[in-house]
């Protein structure tokens, strides 16, 4: 049986920390990030402030993401990076492959609707997300005005999408 969770937010929402930790608690668990499909520097268009259009699905190469998940759903068994059981796995787990898929266009982005069981939407307020922004560091490293000008509008812009979609179950 396979189980497949998307987990979309912001950036810096906890979508990655809280992948990490349910892979290590639960048997047959695996996470694709859209974080690994991101075009190079090059390939990704400016806007009219200069800002890298980095938020946005254009940045990302969604339809190798999108391979890689039906991949994985063929053959999870084989995919070499299904834990071992643990001691205290139930039975009723053994046979359950569970896939996490954590980014922050996943909702966006027609073709992956059909492929989710649950779909989780994290929030995080905008100064946290402001100052989790501002702690890491990005290649190419941020612009000034970067996250005012570009991050969080976009994030505000596809979440009012999400909301509006009422057929959208999360």
């Amino acid at each position: 049986e396979l189980f497949a969770m998307f987990f979309n937010s912001v950036t810096n929402g906890g979508k990655t920390t809280l992948a990490e930790k349910l892979k290590n608690m639960l048997p047959n668990c695996d996470i694709i990030s859209q974080d690994d499909f991101f075009k190079p520097e090059s390939e990704v268009e400016t806007d009219e402030c200069g800002f890298k259009l980095y938020d946005v699905l254009d940045a990302l190469y969604m339809d190798e993401m999108v391979t890689s998940i039906r991949n994985w759903m063929k053959s999870p068994a084989s995919s070499g990076v299904v834990t071992e059981e643990s001691e205290n796995t139930c039975d009723n787990l053994k046979n359950v492959y569970i896939l996490i898929v954590e980014g922050f266009l996943l909702y966006n982005y027609e073709p992956l609707n059909e492929l989710w069981n649950r779909r989780y939407f994290l929030t995080l307020p905008y100064e946290e997300c402001k100052r989790r922004r501002s702690t890491r560091v990005y290649q190419p490293a941020d612009t000034p005005g970067y996250f005012d000008g570009h991050v969080w509008p976009m994030y505000l812009k596809y979440k009012n999408e999400l909301e509006e979609n009422a057929s959208m179950q999360v």
